[in-house]
């Protein structure tokens, strides 16, 4: 069984954090959390779990938040962000993926994996895979990455992954990178119209020759017909 653990980065009341027409990061990022979350839940072996509070109404702590994570010994942490220069609109741009300072094997191919996918799926700059000493990937004790989607304070960006087309092109970079990195299998789709057979009447006749003339002319044809009286 894979754990994974997910959180929208910042919460809809956090200071701050928002676009310089008040747009708050986390209108995007929750949104990409539900769409990748519910992905996943088609793949075979996966347990899911989201550690911030999806309502927005609170920001967890981050000791807090880490704590529940290695608490439910999660495999993989996903923590889902949109990046931010200075207060006002500006140029600076892309989509960066952050893993922590020791650089660790497996967190640095998924990482990979995403970023790779991410600026392949959203067309922004492409700003690397970085280490850094956050606490959500320092306090952690799993695979964790921190996902910089784009820069709020960007207008073109900002207003194209408010979109729902761009939350979706973000889920799916995310979900094929998390499928590629552990070798995930979709479960089956059942079919409950596979066991429904419907019965065609082609004629009705009160001479049986007639009809074993109709059941041999279909036989012909390639028809499994039967007479039945």
């Amino acid at each position: 069984m894979l754990k994974i653990s997910h959180a929208a980065g910042h919460a809809l009341v956090t200071p701050g954090k928002q676009s310089p027409d008040g747009y708050k990061e986390w209108q995007v990022t929750n949104e990409i959390v539900k769409l990748v979350m519910m992905e996943l839940e088609n793949y075979e072996g996966i347990s899911q779990k989201r550690i911030d509070d999806p309502t927005g109404k609170s920001d967890l702590p981050l000791n807090k938040r880490c704590e529940l994570i290695n608490t439910w010994r999660a495999n993989v942490h996903i923590d889902y962000h949109l990046n931010a220069y200075g207060f006002g609109w500006n140029n600076a741009g892309g989509t960066e993926t952050y893993i922590y300072t020791s650089r660790p094997k497996e967190a640095a191919a998924l990482a990979e994996k995403v970023q790779t996918n991410l600026v392949r799926e959203l067309g922004f700059s492409y700003r690397g895979v970085k280490a850094a000493n956050f606490q959500i990937l320092r306090d952690t004790n799993m695979t964790a990455l921190l996902i910089e989607f784009a820069f709020m304070t960007n207008h073109n960006e900002a207003m194209k992954m408010r979109t729902s087309e761009y939350q979706k092109k973000s889920a799916k970079a995310v979900v094929e990178g998390i499928v590629a990195q552990y070798g995930l299998v979709k479960k089956p789709v059942e079919n409950p119209s596979a066991s429904i057979f419907y019965r065609v009447q082609v004629g009705a006749f009160t001479d049986i020759n007639l009809a074993n003339g109709l059941v041999e002319e279909l036989k012909a044809k390639g028809y499994p017909a039967i007479l039945i009286k």
